[in-house]
């Protein structure tokens, strides 16, 4: 298949084109927008029918392959820890830690914990109630106390797995998800305190709306305690990070090997699963069953989209767009740099932070060598940097700014002054971070 390099590049943006104009103009599904693209780049560079359904049913099941366990357990978990309260559970005891001065910053690491299981927008609508009731007694700016939890779970939401953006990065990219886990928390903890100083400091001289009674009330159902609370998301994690440094060493004793299997993302995640269930307060076989049932529709829908962007990545790949590019660009010099631009471009453009960084990954995966990111190492900051990139900018375009703007009610003006600003802000903290990794890694 002899195509040129104009020839490509017109299909190529013909194709993000199409992606950007139905997710976000006509509110077409993604997934349904990522195979409309794939058809427009396979057919623009001559390849037959046949052959363009046949890699994308390979694309596609390669990611399902790589992420289909690890997004239906995480998000059951997610929805278990709703579901018992034990994410206002966690969130007060946070505050206690801190202090009620503290407030924001209590609501930022809430975001930050609660975040990791569960997925951004889903995580505010969970502590948004609590979020007002805090602004409520502590007299904290609404604009504050908001952009301050919202950038604890946007972080988290960007970078780790198994959130729906960086999985299929990692899939893409073939990177390892446990390490992937513990270099993404390390990179969005600066990220989430960034953000959460520039809403300090924006939103300083902001006075404090008028929080009424019943928007202030928390929920008063029974709750499990601290300790249930927590151990469904500390678990997974200590068990993810013991399983890659056994991998590390590559240690052989029998404990070791034990951890090498329990540190598995989808046995780490099942074992977070359980510990979630003994928080459920009545083991009523109709309201587990629901509660399952409710985790894997949930899942559907994000692994469809998913699988998806791997089919348009494998279209990509198929047109050998890594060696035009290779020719023509200095790719070489530009390094974890380019991933960072082309996601913070697409998330910009088209509001989606999981569709910028799936197609920006299916873009780059060719390039890596041209990069010099095809290593490891490489690929594993490329994650990372994609993740930087899709932080950038939300604005009125994203789902995530209108969640936000509803459940605190913060006017048009004060989100870009506040939450949009703390966006770019996390973005650049992020690809800082993945530099200076970098110079470390490579």
């Amino acid at each position: 298949m002899a195509t040129s390099l104009f020839q490509l590049m017109t299909f190529l943006i013909a194709g993000i084109a199409v992606i950007i104009l139905l997710t976000a103009k006509y509110k077409v599904h993604a997934f349904f927008a990522l195979m409309i693209a794939c058809f427009v780049v396979g057919l623009g560079v001559q390849m037959p029918v046949a052959g363009i359904i046949k890699i994308m049913k390979e694309g596609f099941g390669h990611i399902m392959q790589s992420l289909g366990f690890i997004i239906v357990v995480g998000t059951t978990l997610g929805i278990l820890l709703e579901h018992t309260g034990s994410t206002h559970v966690m969130a007060d005891w946070i505050l206690k830690k801190t202090g009620e001065k503290r407030a924001a910053l209590a609501m930022n690491i809430t975001g930050f914990v609660v975040g990791l299981p569960i997925f951004c927008d889903s995580g505010y609508i969970v502590l948004s109630g609590l979020n007002k009731s805090l602004a409520y007694r502590t007299r904290i700016a609404m604009p504050v106390m908001a952009t301050s939890m919202a950038a604890g779970l946007y972080a988290v939401h960007c970078l780790i797995p198994p959130h729906p953006g960086a999985s299929a990065a990692a899939g893409i990219m073939q990177v390892d998800f446990g390490k992937l886990i513990l270099l993404g928390i390390a990179v969005a903890v600066p990220a989430s305190i960034v953000g959460y100083i520039w809403a300090g400091y924006a939103g300083r001289k902001m006075k404090l709306r008028s929080v009424k009674d019943d928007e202030a009330a928390e929920m008063t159902t029974s709750k499990p305690g601290v300790l249930r609370s927590f151990l469904p998301v500390i678990i997974p994690i200590l068990l993810i990070g013991l399983g890659a440094f056994g991998g590390m060493e590559k240690k052989e004793s029998g404990i070791w090997q034990i951890l090498s299997v329990t540190g598995n993302p989808v046995i780490a995640l099942c074992i977070g699963v359980l510990l979630a269930l003994t928080a459920v307060p009545s083991w009523n076989k109709r309201e587990i069953s629901r509660l399952l049932q409710d985790g894997a529709e949930k899942a559907g829908g994000i692994l469809v989209i998913i699988g998806a962007g791997g089919a348009f990545g494998a279209i990509l790949a198929a047109t050998n767009i890594g060696q035009h590019l290779e020719e023509v660009l200095p790719l070489g010099s530009l390094g974890i740099f380019f991933p960072f631009l082309l996601t913070a471009l697409l998330k910009t453009a088209q509001g989606s932070s999981t569709v910028a960084i799936i197609t920006a990954a299916s873009i780059v995966q060719p390039l890596l060598p041209a990069l010099g990111l095809n290593t490891p190492a490489g690929q594993m900051l490329c994650v990372l940097s994609m993740g930087g990139g899709s932080m950038m900018i939300s604005h009125a375009n994203d789902a995530y700014f209108w969640v936000i703007s509803k459940f605190s009610g913060l006017e048009m003006n004060t989100m870009l002054r506040v939450y949009s600003v703390a966006t770019i802000w996390m973005g650049l903290t992020t690809l800082l971070c993945v530099y200076l990794l970098s110079l470390w890694m490579l």
